[in-house]
């Protein structure tokens, strides 16, 4: 057993307290927003319900799913995150392996490098790339919300460090058996980067899927809305134009109840996918941390 100073447990017992309030402080508002999804309309209305339910009912959930604008809303959220996240992938894999070599290896390496930096400095800006995206045609397609964002140089740069970490050993190695560059990235890299992998794909799911500014700038079309976009529509904006849902069918539940019940199904995707994700998540944190 490791001994500990009393200003050791001192700090151990602050800490976990700490996180442990921190952690309530973030679960707690999802806990109040799941009991007014399942509670009843006036209990709802009057403000009510804290972390319980009152009056136990599911129409909030049952009329959201009868909603014909979320449910196809939702649909093009799951797409546009899984396809955005295969197409920052495989962009990411082929681009940050051939800048992982040394200068001698990949001749004009840090001309490369540093062209992909310097659009972390400049950008051409909200307009330009509206014009660009408007001229290409790919407004009101899923296009315009995976392409633009498709290479993160952020994530390029600790993806090409975290290469940079892999024994060089392990290369030569397959070279010597005959294997190409392709196979080398597929067999030996990536098996040894799952950590990596996961916590990028993980931050860029996110990301496709709570970006909503960019679903209602490209489309004209509410039909063509993302999840994000529409609830911050009905939710923020209070555009209940977009809501397909007969009036009489609202008669029974609150407005309040239907937002809460389209929030936390907004959230549980991600909710559910973190927990698959999260033991090379912590791992995966301080990739690129060691090299420059």
């Amino acid at each position: 057993m490791v001994y500990k100073s009393p200003s050791q447990r001192i700090f151990s017992i602050v800490n976990v307290t700490f996180l442990s309030l921190l952690s309530i402080a973030c679960i707690l508002p999802m806990v109040h927003i799941l009991a007014v999804a399942f509670s009843g309309k006036a209990a709802a209305n009057a403000n009510l319900v804290n972390f319980w339910p009152i009056d136990f009912t599911v129409d909030a959930f049952r009329k959201t799913f009868q909603n014909r604008n979320f449910v196809s809303s939702m649909g093009i959220s799951v797409f546009r995150t899984l396809l955005g996240t295969l197409i920052f992938l495989v962009l990411l894999m082929i681009t940050s392996y051939p800048l992982s070599k040394e200068q001698r290896v990949f001749k004009g390496r840090s001309l490369y490098i540093w062209y992909f930096v310097i659009t972390m400095l400049f950008s051409g800006g909200l307009i330009p790339s509206y014009i660009l995206i408007l001229k290409l045609g790919l407004n009101n397609t899923i296009w315009a919300l995976v392409l633009p964002g498709a290479v993160d140089v952020f994530s390029l740069i600790l993806m090409l460090n975290f290469f940079r970490n892999i024994p060089k050993e392990l290369e030569e190695a397959s070279h010597i058996d005959g294997a190409s560059h392709f196979t080398t990235l597929f067999r030996v890299y990536l098996p040894l980067s799952l950590p990596a992998i996961a916590t990028l794909a993980l931050f860029t799911m996110v990301g496709h899927w709570n970006s909503w500014f960019d679903g209602m700038i490209y489309n004209t079309k509410s039909e063509n809305y993302p999840l994000a976009t529409l609830l911050q529509t009905i939710i923020v904006q209070q555009d209940f134009s977009k809501i397909t849902m007969d009036p009489k069918a609202l008669a029974d539940i609150s407005n309040r109840t239907v937002k809460a019940a389209q929030i936390f199904i907004g959230a549980l995707p991600i909710l559910l996918v973190y927990p698959f994700l999260q033991k090379y998540f912590v791992k995966g944190v301080i990739l690129g941390a060691v090299k420059e």
